[in-house]
């Protein structure tokens, strides 16, 4: 990866159809203020978005949310299983530590992907691409 301090626009969702995808997959795990989705993409990368409603806060407060989430995203996705697309749904709350959303996000992640290799190996969905760091 030449430049890790970038989040380009095919790492992100995008639009109504992409977030309801993920939506509709029903694969969820809620920590804290965070409720995050996520449905295997097929790609070699995981992809974000980010739904936060009004009632999180005035704009100033849920941008910041959003940016702390993002910052904690990229500095943990080399940890994270790829292949992914995950859809971060935030509760209203006080805005946390990086360090905290970090942890967050990475039980969130792990236990979502151990659910859908569950499935995977229960002949229940499509076979998953291999995680970053295995050998077939």
């Amino acid at each position: 990866m030449p430049n890790r301090f970038t989040h380009p626009r095919s790492h992100r969702l995008t639009g109504r159809l992409d977030f309801a995808a993920v939506y509709d997959s029903k694969v969820r795990d809620s920590r804290g203020p965070l409720l995050i989705y996520a449905k295997p993409n097929g790609k070699d990368h995981l992809r974000l978005g980010f739904s936060t409603s009004r009632k999180v806060g005035i704009a100033v407060q849920r941008n910041r949310i959003r940016r702390m989430l993002r910052e904690a995203f990229r500095l943990s996705h080399d940890d994270f299983p790829s292949g992914y697309d995950v859809l971060i749904v935030v509760k209203p709350h006080e805005p946390l530590k990086l360090d905290e959303y970090k942890e967050l996000l990475a039980k969130a992640i792990n236990k979502l992907d151990a659910v859908w290799r569950k499935r995977s190996r229960d002949g229940a969905t499509p076979p998953l691409p291999p995680a970053s760091g295995e050998s077939s």
